[in-house]
């Protein structure tokens, strides 16, 4: 007989994993084409980083940023504005029963990268990490 048990995640499961880089795909191509019809969001060039998905694949959040970094107040905006069209365009490749609603949000993973090389660089952690 099977025991009742709490299931604990400790992460996302394969299928959130697997949903989320649908939606990041071809979210990245959406904008990479210009298939929204908006020239303001169409003139910036936009990293989809990663796409986090609601355990119960309702809701995907996007992190975001421009290329080159300029703009990222701008780009927020201009995807918010632009959420239905762009909501739509990804729901096409998408084979679930509802279509995610989009959120999102800035990707600042390059951020941290360059936060951790300055760290490295410096001679007191560069000794530590030698000896």
């Amino acid at each position: 007989m099977a025991k009742n048990r709490t299931h604990i995640s400790e992460g996302p499961s394969q299928r959130q994993l697997r949903v989320g880089e649908l939606i990041r795909r071809t979210l990245s191509d959406v904008l990479a084409r210009g298939d929204i019809h908006d020239p303001d969001l169409n003139r910036y060039s936009i990293t989809v980083g990663e796409v986090r998905t609601s355990p119960d694949l309702r809701v995907a959040t996007a992190y975001v940023v421009p290329l080159g970094g300029k703009g990222q107040d701008d780009i927020l905006e201009l995807l918010n504005r632009n959420r239905g069209e762009l909501r739509r365009a990804v729901s096409k490749n998408l084979t679930l029963k509802f279509s995610p609603e989009l959120r999102f949000k800035l990707d600042d993973t390059f951020d941290r990268l360059d936060d951790t090389r300055r760290m490295f660089e410096q001679d007191n952690v560069r000794r530590d990490i030698e000896s």
